[in-house]
């Protein structure tokens, strides 16, 4: 039977035969870029280089791997609840790296406000998803695990999201070659800024993968989350705001910032110093 047909003798669709995990990365990540800026940030704040990482939430641990392509000195972490993306990631991201940086992954199947691992100079929350903390006392105790998880000189990076239309009920289309990335925000509720967002995919034969992922978090600010790190123990607390282009639309170059801007959507990076 040829692989382009079903069981039942007919062409699979787009969507059939899409892998969620390729699609997201495509859409939202570029673990290239995210590893220059941790190796840059870090050697301009610290002052030395940054060998080892723990990537939280890690998924396909897609930014441990990248990590760790920079030589034979640097090891990576990563740390996710999830067995089925890990051995996701151990196939077709592990699996696909050099013999030799094969060894310097190691993949914990575990929960990160329990998790115990060696210190590492950088610890990564991206994504997002450390918003899945919506009580502040758990949030607080996970930053300040996160606070003992790093060198005396580590760096703690994590990403948000804000503006006026992240609180909106809405989708944002995006287009990717044979496929349309959409970010569905399908519910919020402004008294405890608890939101559930879902990611779909459309593609040119018009099939869908519908919720091909979902995220229930709290919608955390900016000033919330620099208090709560400080209150965990970090020595200072920076923002990175992202430039724009000539036309407005952001440049994928990310600076300090004390204010930032009113814009509509926005994403920043968040730095912690221990």
């Amino acid at each position: 039977m040829s692989a382009k047909t079903s069981s039942k003798g007919r062409h699979q669709t787009m969507a059939e035969k899409a892998d969620i995990h390729e699609l997201y990365e495509e859409s939202v990540q570029n673990v290239e870029n995210e590893v220059i800026f941790l190796r840059e940030t870090f050697s301009e704040r610290v002052g030395r280089v940054a060998h080892t990482l723990r990537e939280d939430f890690c998924g396909t641990a897609s930014l441990a791997c990248e990590w760790v392509k920079q030589g034979p000195e640097y090891s990576a972490v990563g740390v996710d609840l999830d067995p089925s993306v890990l051995e996701w990631g151990r196939q077709n991201r592990v699996g696909r790296l050099q013999t030799q940086d094969q060894a310097r992954v190691r993949l914990i199947e575990s929960d990160v406000q329990t998790v115990e691992t060696p210190k590492v100079d950088i610890l990564v929350a991206f994504n997002f998803s450390y918003w899945i903390f919506e009580e502040r006392a758990q949030m607080l105790n996970y930053l300040k695990r996160c606070h003992a998880a790093i060198e005396d000189d580590g760096l703690l990076f994590m990403d948000m999201f804000g503006g006026p239309e992240s609180q909106e009920e809405t989708k944002e289309k995006t287009k990717h070659g044979d496929f349309t990335y959409i970010w569905h925000q399908a519910e919020f509720f402004p008294v405890s800024n608890h939101m559930k967002c879902h990611i779909h995919f459309k593609f040119k034969d018009g099939s869908k993968i519908k919720k091909a992922f979902t995220y229930e978090w709290r919608l955390w600010s900016a000033p919330e989350i620099r208090d709560l790190l400080l209150e965990a123990g970090f020595s200072n607390v920076t923002v990175y705001w992202e430039g724009e282009d000539e036309d407005g639309e952001g440049n994928g170059e990310f600076t300090p910032n004390a204010r930032g801007e009113a814009d509509l959507a926005w994403v920043a990076y968040i730095v912690a110093d221990k």
